[in-house]
Protein backbone atom coordinates (compact mmCIF):
# COMPACT_ATOMS: atom_id res chain seq x y z
CA UNK A 1 0.00 0.00 0.00
CA UNK A 2 1.69 3.39 -0.80
CA UNK A 3 0.78 6.65 1.04
CA UNK A 4 -0.47 9.79 -0.67
CA UNK A 5 1.88 13.09 -0.25
CA UNK A 6 -0.61 14.85 1.68
CA UNK A 7 -0.65 11.56 3.79
CA UNK A 8 2.42 11.45 4.04
CA UNK A 9 3.48 14.91 4.89
CA UNK A 10 1.23 14.72 7.85
CA UNK A 11 3.29 11.46 9.20
CA UNK A 12 6.45 13.57 8.27
CA UNK A 13 5.81 16.14 10.33
CA UNK A 14 4.32 13.94 13.31
CA UNK A 15 7.49 12.13 13.57
CA UNK A 16 9.64 15.23 13.37
CA UNK A 17 7.60 17.12 16.20
CA UNK A 18 7.83 14.16 18.49
CA UNK A 19 12.15 14.46 18.11
CA UNK A 20 12.61 17.60 20.55
CA UNK A 21 10.21 15.89 23.32
CA UNK A 22 11.90 12.42 23.04
CA UNK A 23 15.35 13.79 24.00
CA UNK A 24 13.87 15.86 26.72
CA UNK A 25 11.87 12.94 28.37
CA UNK A 26 14.42 10.31 28.13
CA UNK A 27 15.50 8.95 30.91
CA UNK A 28 12.34 10.31 32.95
CA UNK A 29 9.62 8.63 35.04
CA UNK A 30 6.09 9.20 33.84
CA UNK A 31 3.10 8.12 35.77
CA UNK A 32 0.31 6.95 33.76
CA UNK A 33 -3.14 6.21 35.16
CA UNK A 34 -5.55 4.47 33.24
CA UNK A 35 -9.01 3.90 33.19
CA UNK A 36 -12.48 4.86 32.23
CA UNK A 37 -13.09 3.84 28.22
CA UNK A 38 -9.12 3.49 27.50
CA UNK A 39 -9.80 0.38 29.57
CA UNK A 40 -13.07 -1.54 27.85
CA UNK A 41 -13.12 -0.38 24.13
CA UNK A 42 -10.16 -3.17 22.75
CA UNK A 43 -9.05 -0.10 19.70
CA UNK A 44 -8.10 1.97 22.77
CA UNK A 45 -6.42 -0.65 24.64
CA UNK A 46 -4.09 -2.06 22.05
CA UNK A 47 -3.51 1.58 21.65
CA UNK A 48 -2.38 1.86 24.95
CA UNK A 49 -0.49 -0.90 25.07
CA UNK A 50 1.28 0.43 21.96
CA UNK A 51 1.74 4.25 23.48
CA UNK A 52 3.54 2.61 26.14
CA UNK A 53 5.77 0.03 24.77
CA UNK A 54 6.74 3.29 22.57
CA UNK A 55 7.86 5.01 25.67
CA UNK A 56 10.18 2.51 26.88
CA UNK A 57 11.62 1.84 24.16
CA UNK A 58 12.42 5.79 23.00
CA UNK A 59 14.35 5.69 26.61
CA UNK A 60 11.48 7.00 28.93
CA UNK A 61 9.82 5.18 32.35
CA UNK A 62 6.65 4.82 32.59
CA UNK A 63 4.63 3.39 35.15
CA UNK A 64 1.16 2.47 34.92
CA UNK A 65 -1.78 2.53 37.65
CA UNK A 66 -5.31 1.00 36.63
CA UNK A 67 -8.39 1.38 38.33
CA UNK A 68 -11.33 -0.85 37.88
CA UNK A 69 -14.82 0.24 39.51
CA UNK A 70 -17.02 -0.96 36.83
CA UNK A 71 -15.50 -4.47 36.64
CA UNK A 72 -15.98 -4.87 40.74
CA UNK A 73 -19.25 -3.55 40.12
CA UNK A 74 -20.27 -5.93 37.66
CA UNK A 75 -18.56 -8.99 39.29
CA UNK A 76 -20.53 -8.46 42.69
CA UNK A 77 -23.58 -8.20 40.26
CA UNK A 78 -22.77 -11.45 38.86
CA UNK A 79 -22.67 -13.24 42.18
CA UNK A 80 -25.80 -11.33 43.64
CA UNK A 81 -24.28 -8.42 46.09
CA UNK A 82 -25.58 -5.14 45.60
CA UNK A 83 -23.09 -2.66 45.39
CA UNK A 84 -23.34 0.75 47.67
CA UNK A 85 -22.10 4.00 47.56
CA UNK A 86 -21.65 6.95 50.01
CA UNK A 87 -20.77 10.04 48.67
CA UNK A 88 -19.56 8.37 45.42
CA UNK A 89 -17.09 6.21 47.55
CA UNK A 90 -17.89 1.97 47.36
CA UNK A 91 -18.75 0.38 50.68
CA UNK A 92 -16.60 -2.13 50.87
CA UNK A 93 -17.16 -4.92 53.48
CA UNK A 94 -15.00 -7.98 53.72
CA UNK A 95 -16.67 -9.91 50.77
CA UNK A 96 -16.54 -6.93 48.47
CA UNK A 97 -12.66 -6.02 49.46
CA UNK A 98 -12.11 -9.97 48.36
CA UNK A 99 -13.67 -9.06 45.08
CA UNK A 100 -11.66 -6.14 44.80
CA UNK A 101 -8.63 -7.65 45.07
CA UNK A 102 -9.87 -10.38 42.56
CA UNK A 103 -10.82 -7.71 40.13
CA UNK A 104 -8.08 -5.35 40.49
CA UNK A 105 -5.06 -7.10 41.75
CA UNK A 106 -5.81 -10.14 38.92
CA UNK A 107 -8.28 -10.14 36.25
CA UNK A 108 -7.83 -6.35 35.09
CA UNK A 109 -4.24 -6.18 36.13
CA UNK A 110 -3.42 -9.28 34.19
CA UNK A 111 -5.17 -8.38 31.51
CA UNK A 112 -2.97 -4.98 31.12
CA UNK A 113 0.06 -6.44 31.82
CA UNK A 114 -0.70 -9.08 29.30
CA UNK A 115 -1.62 -5.99 26.64
CA UNK A 116 1.84 -4.13 27.38
CA UNK A 117 3.41 -7.60 26.88
CA UNK A 118 2.05 -8.73 23.26
CA UNK A 119 3.04 -5.12 21.92
CA UNK A 120 6.52 -5.87 22.71
CA UNK A 121 7.03 -4.49 26.08
CA UNK A 122 8.29 -6.53 29.66
CA UNK A 123 5.62 -5.35 31.85
CA UNK A 124 4.88 -6.97 35.57
CA UNK A 125 1.69 -6.37 37.77
CA UNK A 126 1.94 -5.14 41.71
CA UNK A 127 -0.75 -4.59 44.31
CA UNK A 128 0.47 -2.38 46.94
CA UNK A 129 1.00 -5.46 49.35
CA UNK A 130 4.09 -6.62 46.39
CA UNK A 131 7.15 -5.44 48.57
CA UNK A 132 5.32 -3.67 51.01
CA UNK A 133 4.44 -0.78 48.59
CA UNK A 134 1.44 0.78 49.31
CA UNK A 135 0.83 1.88 53.21
CA UNK A 136 -2.97 2.49 53.75
CA UNK A 137 -5.05 4.18 56.18
CA UNK A 138 -8.69 3.46 56.90
CA UNK A 139 -10.91 6.11 55.33
CA UNK A 140 -13.72 7.50 56.71
CA UNK A 141 -15.57 11.05 56.59
CA UNK A 142 -17.95 13.16 58.74
CA UNK A 143 -21.51 14.36 57.23
CA UNK A 144 -22.98 17.35 58.46
CA UNK A 145 -26.72 18.49 58.26
CA UNK A 146 -28.07 21.31 59.89
CA UNK A 147 -30.20 19.58 61.93
CA UNK A 148 -27.13 17.63 63.39
CA UNK A 149 -25.38 18.79 66.91
CA UNK A 150 -22.32 16.92 65.67
CA UNK A 151 -20.80 15.51 62.61
CA UNK A 152 -22.00 11.78 61.70
CA UNK A 153 -18.77 9.74 61.29
CA UNK A 154 -19.36 7.19 58.17
CA UNK A 155 -17.57 3.82 57.96
CA UNK A 156 -17.49 2.78 54.52
CA UNK A 157 -15.82 -0.04 55.48
CA UNK A 158 -12.03 -1.42 53.62
CA UNK A 159 -11.50 1.93 51.80
CA UNK A 160 -8.27 3.68 52.90
CA UNK A 161 -5.97 6.51 51.30
CA UNK A 162 -2.23 6.53 51.20
CA UNK A 163 -0.08 6.77 53.93
CA UNK A 164 2.99 6.43 52.83
CA UNK A 165 4.59 4.64 49.38
CA UNK A 166 8.08 2.95 49.45
CA UNK A 167 9.22 2.55 45.87
CA UNK A 168 11.55 0.20 46.31
CA UNK A 169 10.27 -2.60 44.49
CA UNK A 170 9.10 -0.14 41.62
CA UNK A 171 12.35 1.71 41.43
CA UNK A 172 13.95 -1.95 41.09
CA UNK A 173 11.56 -2.94 38.05
CA UNK A 174 12.76 0.14 36.37
CA UNK A 175 16.40 -0.12 36.66
CA UNK A 176 16.11 -3.61 35.34
CA UNK A 177 13.97 -2.46 32.25
CA UNK A 178 10.27 -3.53 33.04
CA UNK A 179 7.23 -1.45 33.14
CA UNK A 180 5.22 -1.76 36.34
CA UNK A 181 1.60 -2.04 36.46
CA UNK A 182 0.07 -0.90 39.70
CA UNK A 183 -3.39 -2.02 41.36
CA UNK A 184 -4.55 0.71 43.59
CA UNK A 185 -4.92 -1.58 46.60
CA UNK A 186 -3.28 -0.79 50.13
CA UNK A 187 -2.44 -2.61 53.32
CA UNK A 188 -2.84 -1.04 56.97
CA UNK A 189 -0.99 -1.19 59.94
CA UNK A 190 -3.78 -3.71 61.10
CA UNK A 191 -2.63 -5.91 58.11
CA UNK A 192 -6.01 -5.50 56.58
CA UNK A 193 -6.29 -4.68 52.44
CA UNK A 194 -7.43 -1.35 51.50
CA UNK A 195 -9.32 -0.19 48.22
CA UNK A 196 -7.83 3.42 47.36
CA UNK A 197 -8.85 5.86 44.28
CA UNK A 198 -6.68 4.97 41.77
CA UNK A 199 -5.89 8.85 40.71
CA UNK A 200 -4.98 9.26 44.46
CA UNK A 201 -2.44 6.22 44.11
CA UNK A 202 -1.41 7.38 40.82
CA UNK A 203 -0.52 11.59 42.56
CA UNK A 204 1.62 9.81 45.35
CA UNK A 205 3.37 7.72 43.91
CA UNK A 206 4.28 10.53 40.88
CA UNK A 207 5.06 12.45 43.95
CA UNK A 208 7.56 10.13 45.34
CA UNK A 209 8.94 8.88 42.21
CA UNK A 210 10.06 12.46 41.63
CA UNK A 211 8.22 11.98 38.39
CA UNK A 212 8.31 14.13 35.16
CA UNK A 213 4.62 13.94 34.61
CA UNK A 214 1.34 12.64 35.86
CA UNK A 215 -0.96 11.56 33.18
CA UNK A 216 -4.57 11.15 33.94
CA UNK A 217 -6.81 9.46 31.32
CA UNK A 218 -10.42 10.31 31.92
CA UNK A 219 -13.88 10.24 29.68
CA UNK A 220 -13.85 13.72 29.47
CA UNK A 221 -11.65 16.32 26.87
CA UNK A 222 -10.03 17.90 29.52
CA UNK A 223 -10.87 20.88 31.78
CA UNK A 224 -13.56 23.13 29.92
CA UNK A 225 -14.64 26.63 30.30
CA UNK A 226 -17.84 28.15 30.59
CA UNK A 227 -17.91 27.31 26.26
CA UNK A 228 -16.95 23.86 26.37
CA UNK A 229 -13.76 24.99 25.10
CA UNK A 230 -10.45 23.12 26.43
CA UNK A 231 -8.67 25.04 28.67
CA UNK A 232 -4.38 24.32 29.07
CA UNK A 233 -1.10 25.85 30.12
CA UNK A 234 -2.89 26.20 33.66
CA UNK A 235 -0.86 26.50 37.04
CA UNK A 236 -1.70 26.77 40.34
CA UNK A 237 -3.52 29.80 40.05
CA UNK A 238 -5.54 29.44 36.86
CA UNK A 239 -6.63 26.33 38.62
CA UNK A 240 -7.67 28.02 41.98
CA UNK A 241 -9.50 30.85 39.90
CA UNK A 242 -11.71 28.63 37.86
CA UNK A 243 -12.79 26.25 41.34
CA UNK A 244 -14.06 29.84 42.69
CA UNK A 245 -15.64 30.50 39.75
CA UNK A 246 -17.52 27.29 39.50
CA UNK A 247 -15.94 26.32 35.96
CA UNK A 248 -14.48 23.13 37.52
CA UNK A 249 -16.77 21.24 39.31
CA UNK A 250 -18.33 18.07 40.38
CA UNK A 251 -16.55 14.91 39.17
CA UNK A 252 -13.51 16.57 37.32
CA UNK A 253 -12.68 18.40 41.09
CA UNK A 254 -10.84 15.36 42.38
CA UNK A 255 -8.84 14.67 39.50
CA UNK A 256 -8.02 18.71 39.32
CA UNK A 257 -7.06 18.58 42.69
CA UNK A 258 -4.67 15.24 41.88
CA UNK A 259 -3.21 16.89 39.68
CA UNK A 260 -2.24 20.15 41.49
CA UNK A 261 -0.91 18.59 44.60
CA UNK A 262 1.35 16.47 42.40
CA UNK A 263 2.78 19.54 40.88
CA UNK A 264 3.23 21.17 43.56
CA UNK A 265 4.62 18.56 45.82
CA UNK A 266 7.79 18.36 42.64
CA UNK A 267 6.03 16.54 39.49
CA UNK A 268 6.37 19.12 36.50
CA UNK A 269 3.60 18.67 35.19
CA UNK A 270 0.41 16.89 34.97
CA UNK A 271 -1.63 16.15 32.30
CA UNK A 272 -5.64 15.47 32.38
CA UNK A 273 -6.57 13.98 28.49
CA UNK A 274 -8.80 12.10 26.68
CA UNK A 275 -8.47 8.42 26.95
CA UNK A 276 -11.19 8.36 24.56
CA UNK A 277 -8.82 9.39 21.71
CA UNK A 278 -7.21 6.75 20.19
CA UNK A 279 -3.40 6.72 21.21
CA UNK A 280 -3.99 9.78 23.45
CA UNK A 281 -0.76 9.43 25.68
CA UNK A 282 1.36 9.36 22.85
CA UNK A 283 -0.50 12.55 21.59
CA UNK A 284 -0.12 14.54 24.51
CA UNK A 285 3.46 13.37 25.27
CA UNK A 286 5.18 13.90 21.53
CA UNK A 287 2.76 16.65 19.81
CA UNK A 288 2.59 20.77 20.37
CA UNK A 289 -1.09 20.87 20.92
CA UNK A 290 -2.19 17.15 22.53
CA UNK A 291 -5.58 15.69 23.54
CA UNK A 292 -6.13 17.27 27.07
CA UNK A 293 -5.11 20.20 29.91
CA UNK A 294 -1.74 20.51 31.14
CA UNK A 295 -0.96 21.54 34.62
CA UNK A 296 1.89 23.42 35.88
CA UNK A 297 3.09 24.14 39.70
Amino acid sequence: MTIDSSSAHQIARVLSESLPYIRAFQGKTLVVKYGGNAMVDENLKAGFARDIVLLKLVGMNPVIVHGGGPQIGRLLEQIGKESTFVEGMRVTDRETMDVVEMVLGGLVNKEIVNLINRAGGRAVGLTGKDGDFIHARKLTFARQAPEMKAPEIIDIGHVGEVASIDTAIVDMLVQSDFIPVIAPIGVGEDGQSYNINADLVAGKVAETLRAEKLILLTNTPGVVDADGQLLTGLNAADVEGLIAEGVIHGGMLPKINCALDAVRAGVRTAHIIDGRVEHAVMLEIFTDEGVGTLLRG
